[in-house]
């Protein structure tokens, strides 16, 4: 689609969006069937308890990184530093190697990514501008609108199973996975909780199925990236194999790989731009679209969508620092506990009722039963909002790289002080130690 056939979308005349999300809204743009505009809100949404937090800037500042990633991801020279870094990277096994510069990679250096996106919002103009970001930044982009579908749930016996049949029926559709990429395992990681609570042979052959070489530790690299496969749009999301994820799909093998491939080569595109800044991508979260033989990257893409630290030595401890939402997952359980017991407490009801969790906390709230959603400290807050708009300049390139990193581990020595300050430190070291 070229740049001369996208129109002029004036914010004010958007209308009411078609969707709204825990962080983000949907809104059709009048005439143009095939394009929607996406707006980033500055809420914040964590343990699936939906937006309880805003965090200042937030909403321009992923937008974006949003922007200024899907705009590299379709310029050959971001697929060819890929590909050097693949050629480079010294402890990955060969086959391996040899297998991911085969395929999608091979397209992606001559002719860039195929991805959703078209262009951000000015926002004053309406100008849907590609390329640098407008001289009026938003918190809007216009992307491709591919259609969604999800699958049917039908009884089974007593039970019920979802039918994914009509994705073999379709061409164009967003594929009803998420694709999680994995370049090392984190303290948290669903993976570790996973492993940890497995026999001893269940444990070699879930090594054996991610492609790990030795046992699996936290905050430990691998040689290879590994990938994971959630379902997307059942009511809640579930960890899938790899041939379940084929089967639902609704694509041969072949093209299905495909995917596979382009969502670990899109983690490494991110990887090298954060490295760039001194900072350590752990994991990332994936979504395609499909138009009959073509694949494109689509959905979201911000610092809620991956997994990114660097490291601190202080008082004996080498700590991990977090620049993206685990940093409020932390804040949470340990500025406010007693809320995160109560959430939890909610979630093993609902498992024995049957009742969504957030009905069973609101109302538990609402009678005093569990403490109610507490307000976010201004001061974290404030430091949330800044290692976003610090990223957002790294990505706009305004801001020299190593300004920038240096300015992150500031930030990140902060929010150690923060804790340190309220008599908390120790929680967050038990939390974020290595070793």
């Amino acid at each position: 689609m070229s740049v001369s056939s996208l129109p002029a979308v004036r914010v004010n005349e958007l209308g009411e969006p078609f969707y709204v999300g825990s962080v983000q809204r949907l809104y059709a743009v009048p005439d143009r069937e095939d394009l929607m505009v996406t707006e980033t809100t500055a809420a914040g949404s964590v343990f699936d308890v939906g937006s309880i937090f805003d965090i200042e800037g937030s909403d321009v500042a992923r937008a974006t990184f949003r922007h200024a990633l899907y705009t590299r991801m379709g310029l050959p020279q971001t697929w060819v530093k890929v590909r050097e870094a693949i050629l480079a990277a010294p402890d990955m096994d060969e086959e391996f190697r040899a297998e991911i510069l085969q395929g999608p990679l091979e397209s992606m250096v001559k002719e860039g990514a195929c991805t959703h996106h078209m262009g951000m919002l000015d926002a004053v103009s309406g100008e849907v501008k590609t390329g640098d970001a407008p001289v009026n930044a938003s918190a809007f982009n216009v992307v491709r609108r591919f259609p969604v579908m999800k699958p049917v749930q039908k009884s089974f016996l007593g039970s019920h199973v979802y039918d994914y049949a009509m994705f073999y029926q379709a061409s164009t559709y967003v594929i009803p996975l998420e694709y999680i990429v994995r370049f090392g395992i984190t303290g948290g990681s669903s993976v570790l909780r996973k492993y940890s609570g497995l026999s001893d042979s269940e444990k070699r052959g879930y090594e054996a199925e991610l492609g790990l070489t030795k046992p699996m530790e936290a905050w430990q690299f691998l040689p290879n990236p590994i990938f994971d496969l959630t379902s997307k749009h059942e009511p809640e999301d579930r960890s899938v194999t790899r041939q379940e994820a084929l089967l639902m799909s609704g694509l041969e093998a072949e093209a299905f790989l495909s995917t596979v491939k382009m969502s670990i080569l899109g983690a490494w595109a991110v990887r090298q731009l954060l490295e760039e800044i001194g900072l350590l991508l752990w994991d990332i979260k994936w979504e395609f679209g499909v138009d009959g033989l073509d694949f494109y990257y689509v959905d979201t893409i911000d610092t809620d969508s991956f997994r990114a630290t660097g490291f601190l030595e202080t008082d004996g401890k080498k700590l991990v620092l977090h620049y993206n939402k685990q940093s409020m997952r932390d804040y949470y359980k340990i500025v406010h506990a007693d809320w995160f017991t109560g959430v939890n407490d909610a979630k093993k009801e609902a498992k024995k009722t049957g009742v969504p969790f957030t009905k069973l906390l609101k109302e538990g709230q609402a009678a005093g039963k569990w403490p109610n959603t507490p307000v976010v400290d201004a001061e974290f807050s404030a430091l949330q909002s800044r290692k976003m708009d610090l990223i957002r300049q790294h990505v706009l390139g305004k801001t020299p790289a190593e300004e920038v990193k240096s300015a992150l581990r500031e930030v990140g020595i902060a929010e150690v002080e923060f804790y340190r300050a309220r008599g908390l430190f120790e929680e967050y070291a038990k939390a974020n130690a290595i070793g």
